[in-house]
């Protein structure tokens, strides 16, 4: 198992509320993970798309795996927050979505920051699309990341 695996299967476990709404990680990397999000009626409105609310979660969650990949080496040393967030729904999203999230700087670099200074401030960017292929949400995480005490 990879240290991406692991955090995978702890991410899941860790974060119950992203699990609630139906969240599944697919793949993570260095500053980078995927996740998926199937349409269910709980996770619907009243038009019968995709909840904005369940799209923010989805693209929160691909943004915290992100990161996560990025700071793996010393992941279970830091703590990690959201510290703020944009989002942008640029189309009616239904059926199974997939977002993909990207770190702004390389994992090596978030890491030697954080050696450097003890603490790290980043952002994650997310697309999220449809199963035709067609962006639905643009979004943009903000980590701030620190040793823990």
């Amino acid at each position: 198992m990879t240290p991406y695996d692991m955090i995978k299967a702890h991410m899941s476990q860790a974060i119950p509320f992203a699990t609630h709404v139906g969240i599944e990680l697919i793949e993570i990397g260095d500053g980078t993970a995927t996740a998926a999000l199937d349409q269910r009626t709980e996770t619907s409105n009243h038009i019968k798309t995709q909840h904005a609310g369940a799209m923010f979660t989805l693209g929160e969650a691909a943004s915290g795996a992100a990161m996560g990949g990025a700071l793996a080496p010393v992941l279970l040393e830091v703590r990690p927050v959201a510290s703020g967030a944009q989002i942008s729904y640029v189309k009616i999203a239904k059926g199974r979505l997939t977002a993909t999230a990207h770190t702004s700087a390389p994992g090596a670099e978030l890491l030697a920051t954080l050696k450097e200074v003890g603490k790290v401030m980043f952002s994650v960017d997310v697309d999220i699309r449809d199963e035709a292929g067609d962006s639905v949400v643009s979004m943009q995480v903000d980590w701030h990341v620190k040793a823990a005490k």
